[in-house]
């Protein structure tokens, strides 16, 4: 029986748990304008009610106070006009008194007058009277009246029993009849429910006007938010209060504004890595065919002069194997000798336009000095080349190759666009980065567009890719008819190897 009464139990509480769940469900599906009217109606039509229900209680009261007062003077009166009357016996005339009373009191439903031992001497019950009525109120002869109240075929009667000279003449009873009150109260509760229909049909307006202020601005928000899903990222919602959901707004326009920022900085970041790709694409490409050009013009050396010197070499020494004469045999050796040394120097040459070896035995500033000596002559170009710092240390060959070859096309850019007739460089190595300028005198010209252009500023964007690799920057300064400054920063980091100062990336 136990399990029995717990398993009801449980099925009970678990199907009270479920039709919570469920009604809470379908009011988290109700609309916020539904559920704000819902709850303001719902508060109106209560206290619309309390109100009514209090107010019928309060006049039920009062009227039944008035009733009983009346039925206590009424009875008073009839006890005070009737003692004399039975002092003498006249029945009749008590008979009358009742008659007279009860016709000009509505609200009297009976009277009557019963003697000390219970005998009733007048009445206005007509023919039959009621005896049980006699039983219904007594009162003692000490207290002045007493009431009670008790139903009957024609509804609630209100009966006060007054002794008369005390007791001593009997009591008489008076019957009031509540269908008056009844009558007065039922009209005054229909008054309340129309002013409290009137008044819920007052708040129902409010609410809705209240609802459809406040949920105006929130249904432009979700339209807004459902344009911000589909893209459009610009629009802003407009503020119509300071209260929350004024400030909602605000917020939302603050959103949609970074938002905005946030994807135009992002399509800009996108437009810059696709043409930072191209122009990658493209400095390959320029890098797969140069390396082909050089490899081109090397062969072409080799063939045409290095090629060529090694024959007229092979050729010579066959013509010495039939030379018989001393003086011919040192006139050809000579020829020879100055052949080998031609062609040495032209290996040389080569070598050093590959891969300068001084930039590996020698380190950075030599080879850039030699490589200015050069690019002097060459030229005519005078370059004014200062450096700080380099006196005792050298810093990573990776670092060394890159400034190198960074400063080289720089000064190949000057040669060729520039029209300048004096460059500086400069070499600034402190603690933790070194710094090199380039700065010419020459015509300038418009960095962004020449960089933004395809299959043009390849040379500038490969010192850029350079000094990127290194963790560098790159930046150029240029005007047209100023001349043009190269700046590249590249972080070092000291170490100590083998007792000698190195630096390293």
């Amino acid at each position: 029986m136990g399990l029995i009464s717990w398993v009801k139990k449980t099925s009970e509480r678990l199907q009270k748990y479920i039709l919570v769940k469920y009604a809470l469900d379908i009011l988290k599906r109700v609309r916020v304008q539904k559920k704000i009217l819902g709850l303001v109606v719902g508060v109106v039509l209560l206290l619309s009610s309390m109100i009514v229900w209090q107010m019928g209680n309060i006049l039920t009261n009062n009227l039944r106070d008035q009733l009983d007062k009346r039925a206590v003077s009424i009875g008073s009166d009839v006890a005070a006009r009737a003692t004399n009357e039975l002092l003498i016996n006249n029945d009749y005339a008590v008979y009358e008194l009742l008659q007279n009373t009860l016709k000009n009191n509505e609200d009297v439903l009976y009277l009557f007058v019963v003697d000390p031992q219970g005998n009733v001497l007048a009445h206005t019950f007509g023919e039959a009277f009621p005896k049980e009525l006699l039983k219904a109120n007594t009162v003692s002869g000490t207290a002045d009246y007493h009431l009670t109240a008790f139903r009957t075929e024609v509804g609630i009667v209100r009966d006060v029993a007054i002794p008369i000279l005390n007791g001593k003449l009997g009591v008489d009873r008076v019957g009031m009849d509540e269908k008056g009150l009844q009558k007065a109260v039922l009209q005054m509760t229909w008054n309340l429910l129309l002013i409290a229909l009137f008044v819920s049909a007052l708040g129902i307006i409010a609410a809705v006007l209240l609802t459809r202020v406040l949920t105006q601005p929130i249904r432009e928000l979700v339209a807004l938010t459902q344009r911000v899903t589909k893209g459009e990222l610009d629009v802003q919602g407009i503020v119509h209060s300071q209260d929350e959901i004024g400030v909602l707004t605000e917020a939302f326009n603050k959103m949609t504004l970074s938002l905005s920022q946030n994807y135009r900085e992002r399509e800009n970041l996108m437009d810059a890595l696709r043409e930072k790709e191209e122009m990658r694409l493209q400095l390959l490409e320029k890098v797969m065919t140069a390396q082909e050009e050089e490899r081109k013009r090397i062969s072409r050396e080799l063939h045409d002069e290095t090629s060529q010197a090694l024959t007229s070499l092979m050729v010579g020494i066959k013509v010495l194997e039939t030379e018989t004469s001393f003086c011919a045999v040192g006139d050809r050796l000579q020829e020879m000798r100055r052949v080998v040394s031609q062609t040495l120097e032209e290996v040389h040459h080569l070598a050093r336009e590959l891969r300068p070896s001084v930039l590996d035995d020698m380190g950075l500033v030599p080879a850039l000095e030699r490589y200015i000596r050069e690019y002097e002559s060459k030229f005519g170009i005078e370059i004014d080349f200062n450096v700080n710092g380099f006196r005792e240390y050298r810093v990573s060959a990776a670092i060394e190759v890159a400034l190198y070859r960074i400063v080289q096309e720089a000064l190949t850019n000057v040669a060729k666009y520039a029209e300048a007739s004096m460059v500086s460089v400069l070499l600034d190595w402190r603690d933790d980065w070194v710094l090199a300028i380039v700065e010419d005198n020459g015509r300038g010209f418009d960095p962004d567009q020449v960089v933004v252009q395809p299959g043009r500023g390849l040379g500038l964007f490969g010192m850029q890719e350079r000094a990127a690799l290194l963790g560098g920057t790159f930046n150029i300064e240029s005007q047209l008819g100023i001349g043009t400054t190269v700046f590249i920063k590249i972080p070092v980091n000291m170490n100590q190897a083998q007792g000698k100062k190195e630096f390293h990336v």
